[in-house]
C-alpha cells in the first residue's frame, strides 16, 4: 500500500475509533441523558444493530461521496426536527451530544501532517462539516 495511503487509512481509523470512544464514554457517564442513553441501547442489540445498518443502506444506496454528505446533513435536519417535535426538553442535549461527537471526530486526526510534523487539528474543510452540522440540527450561533 502506497505510504500516503497509509496515513489516510491511519487517520479514517483514528476517527472512527473517536466516534466508538464517545459513544463508550457517553454510555459509561452516569449523568448522561436518557433518551441519548436510549439511542445508544440500540447499538447494543444485533437487532438494532441490523435496522442501523439497513436504513444507511437504504439512505446511501446508489450515492456518490459527495451525495453522502448531503443525505447525512439532510437526515440531521430530520432528527432535529423530530427531537423538537418529540422530545423538546431533551432535544438541546441530544443536539449537542451529536455535535461533541462530530467534534471529537474532526480533531481525531491531525490533517496534512508529514511524519508527524505539520498540519491542523482541524482543518478549513472539517470546520466547515462541522459548520454544516450545526446548521443542519439547529444549533448554529
Amino acid at each position: 500500500m502506497p505510504f500516503l495511503l497509509q496515513i489516510r487509512v491511519w487517520g479514517t481509523l483514528k476517527e472512527a475509533s473517536a466516534s466508538s470512544s464517545a459513544l463508550t464514554a457517553t454510555k459509561r457517564d452516569p449523568k448522561s441523558n436518557e433518551l441519548v442513553k436510549a439511542g445508544l441501547a440500540d447499538f447494543e442489540t444485533s437487532q438494532g444493530r441490523a435496522d442501523i445498518q439497513r436504513a444507511l443502506r437504504e439512505r446511501f444506496a446508489g450515492a456518490h461521496p459527495a451525495d453522502c454528505v448531503q443525505r447525512s446533513l439532510a437526515g440531521l435536519k430530520q432528527v432535529s426536527a423530530v427531537l423538537d417535535a418529540k422530545a423538546p426538553g431533551d432535544a438541546a442535549v441530544f443536539k449537542a451530544w451529536l455535535s461533541t461527537i462530530s467534534q471529537k471526530v474532526a480533531e481525531a486526526s491531525v490533517e496534512a501532517a508529514f511524519l508527524g510534523f505539520g498540519g491542523q487539528r482541524v482543518s478549513e474543510a472539517e470546520k466547515a462539516k462541522l459548520s454544516d452540522i450545526a446548521k443542519s440540527l439547529g444549533t448554529a450561533a
